[in-house]
């Protein structure tokens, strides 16, 4: 059998106030067409469909939108769970008919001893779960870790195993000795729900999502597939994309993705960034963090970039903060609010107000006397 392996589509999700949903329909496109390319026999997506529990009514839409071209029109069975940023029980409205269409959600723990069977592999469907599920599932007050609760239900999985077929565990959790980057939600507490990679073994292939990036974890028969779309600077340099997995002869194809935005740091001094020989030559709407090499003040900084560079989600000091004259003016104290603020001004930034600065600075000081 060969699949696609998917995950962490976070739909709803955004960078620093932008909105994604953009990138993340091509990102979805190109998931589309080589579900179609490689002739996947399924689609497994483990976890993490939306971005929160309480999606807007957009994300909604999209991720419908998504799942019905894939499982109606393109006809692929689809393998889903929920993960830690799903509702279990919103995600699941609906699925009373879902498997009427070979769309396969489960939401609760229990639904992961009932193996969805193809011609020549059983598929495990485990979604996010917390160490009180498995302990209430079991009626054992023993299970107080996540490692505990998959100790038992990898026994009961193996009870289903069908020796003439290949088993294959979809799960949303964090595998022990797995790198997190800072857009990932933290879900191990002192390794109380972090899952040792030896208690998978039984498994022919386990299909991961939670952590963003494929190269979290090497494990040869482990795997997360990590999410199509980044989100977060700490993500900058990770391909993102999507396993294809044949289970017979066992073989394992990492597919790229191209971000139609992407994210990049770009480190450079003022000067070099506003130069149209350089900028020019930069794809000017990615999504950029930007780290200046100047220790100068520099006015209106921001502004001037977001004209040449329209989607900065960060903006910092490449070598710490910035550097002033360390000689001080003396202002005299009695002078008007309005002109100790244009000293100061002209002091900290070597330059005069604008008239549009002044009239903003005369408006605060008009409203802060009002107020005092």
């Amino acid at each position: 059998m060969r699949f696609l392996h998917t995950a962490d589509w976070h739909i709803g999700k955004k960078l620093h106030g932008f909105d994604l949903t953009a990138e993340q329909d091509f990102a979805y496109e190109q998931i589309r067409q080589l579900a179609i390319d490689e002739k996947v026999d399924a689609v497994v997506i483990a976890g993490d469909l939306y971005d929160r529990a309480i999606p807007t009514e957009k994300s909604v839409t999209q991720l419908d939108d998504m799942l019905i071209d894939l499982n109606l029109k393109q006809h692929f069975p689809i393998l889903a769970i929920s993960g830690n940023h799903d509702s279990a029980t919103r995600l699941r409205t609906g699925s009373r008919w879902f498997q009427a269409t070979n769309y396969y959600l489960n939401t609760k723990l229990s639904q992961a001893l009932t193996p969805i069977e193809f011609d020549d592999t059983q598929f495990f469907l485990l979604p996010y779960f917390e160490p009180f599920e498995a302990r209430q599932y079991f009626e054992d007050d023993s299970i107080r870790t996540a490692e505990a609760g998959m100790i038992k239900l990898v026994a009961a999985m193996q009870e289903k195993f069908d020796p003439a077929k290949k088993h294959v565990l979809v799960a949303h959790f964090f595998a022990a000795g797995s790198e997190h980057v800072d857009s990932e939600t933290q879900v191990t507490v002192g390794g109380l729900n972090a899952i040792p990679v030896d208690l998978l073994a039984p498994f022919d292939y386990v299909a991961l999502g939670h952590l963003h990036g494929k190269d979290a974890l090497h494990a040869t028969r482990v795997r997360y597939s990590g999410s199509p779309v980044k989100f977060s600077v700490s993500e900058a340099t990770q391909q993102k994309g999507v396993w294809i997995v044949d289970t017979e002869p066992f073989k394992l194809t990492f597919k790229p993705l191209t971000p139609q935005r992407d994210v990049r740091v770009l480190k450079a001094d003022f000067a070099t960034l506003m130069a149209p020989e350089f900028y020019s030559q930069q794809q000017q709407d990615d999504y950029l963090a930007i780290r200046l090499t100047d220790k100068r003040v520099i006015p209106n900084v921001m502004q001037a970039l977001r004209e040449i560079y329209p989607n900065i989600i960060e903006l910092e000091r490449a070598d710490g903060p910035v550097e002033t004259d360390g000689a001080v003016a003396q202002i005299d104290p009695t002078l008007d609010p309005m002109t100790l603020m244009t000293k100061f001004f002209e002091q900290t930034t070597d330059s005069e107000m604008t008239p549009q600065q002044q009239a903003w600075a005369e408006q605060t000081l008009t409203t802060a006397n009002k107020e005092a």
